[in-house]
């Protein structure tokens, strides 16, 4: 999802020269792999979003692997990219990695400052790696490696499993198959912050054509929602009519995990895209109506 939308405001910006690979071309655990490819491109500016990444379920099940593969990515790409002189590199980390119930919102200076996410603990720890990499090799090297932390992404072309894409997978699937009710994990009172995946590939480009002062900084819409209010919503708009059970056997996760992201804005970032405007263009794309023009 977030590869695309970058790609796809590149090119609307006038950029060709823009370099891809999908894991079945590169594989990014694979160090000599990693390495022949920057010595053969050569890139200038590199955007780090490759991560195995899943919802509370998978999280929980597979944490070894998340961690291992995520920390494998991290530590190849970030080497590579040193090693072969790149001018710029932007690491993306979400809110994971700030531990449990930590005062909100939470500014970067928490960064752990306690124990880690409980249920995303592998996951969550990889980027914490990736993000101590970046400021290692800014002291070390003077390279311009610098990481972001985000909330929940959503937008067009989102195929995951975390919260937003399910819900939209299962009220989409309850409307057109005439179910009488929706299933949701929890209580329904944990609340989570959304950003528009348009919105973070705007603060990246920002970030990659303004100086940073820090190593690395929260990108967030500055608001959250809990999971019943969201769900209510899209039912809303999708004109669904059945009931919304919340499944309270099921984990919900951290109850509240708000970004500050009083920095970036500082510098003059803001973002352009509602909750409930995103929400709308994403019911039109999964009903095969007309996206919103850019």
């Amino acid at each position: 999802m977030l590869g695309t939308a970058m790609t796809r405001r590149l090119k609307a910006d006038g950029y060709t020269n823009i370099v891809t690979r999908k894991h079945s071309e590169l594989d990014l655990t694979r160090q000599a792999d990693v390495d022949s490819f920057f010595s053969v491109e050569k890139p200038e500016f590199v955007f780090l979003f490759a991560a195995r990444v899943g919802g509370i379920a998978d999280s929980l099940q597979h944490q070894a692997d998340a961690f291992t593969i995520n920390t494998q990515i991290a530590v190849n790409v970030i080497s590579a990219a040193s090693n072969s002189g790149v001018e710029k590199l932007l690491f993306t980390a979400s809110s994971a990695v700030y531990p449990d119930g930590i005062p909100q919102p939470i500014t970067e200076d928490m960064l752990l400052s306690g124990t880690g996410s409980r249920n995303l603990g592998g996951y969550a720890f990889s980027k914490i790696v990736g993000l101590k990499l970046c400021e290692y090799y800014c002291k070390q090297y003077s390279d311009d490696f610098k990481a972001v932390i985000v909330p929940n992404l959503y937008g067009p072309n989102d195929r995951g499993s975390t919260v937003m894409p399910m819900l939209f997978r299962k009220f989409s699937h309850a409307k057109m198959a005439g179910e009488d009710s929706v299933s949701v994990w929890g209580t329904g009172g944990a609340r989570r912050e959304f950003l528009h995946v348009d919105d973070l590939v705007d603060a990246l480009l920002y970030l990659v054509n303004n100086n940073m002062d820090e190593t690395y900084i929260n990108i967030g819409s500055g608001v959250d929602i809990s999971i019943k209010e969201l769900s209510l919503l899209i039912k809303k708009a999708f004109g669904y009519s059945g009931e919304i059970i919340f499944d309270t056997s099921k984990p919900e996760g951290v109850m509240q995990k708000l970004l500050d992201s009083t920095k970036i804005k500082a510098m003059g970032w803001m973002p352009k895209i509602s909750l409930q405007e995103g929400i709308s263009i994403l019911v039109k794309e999964y009903s095969g109506e007309p996206k919103r023009a850019n």
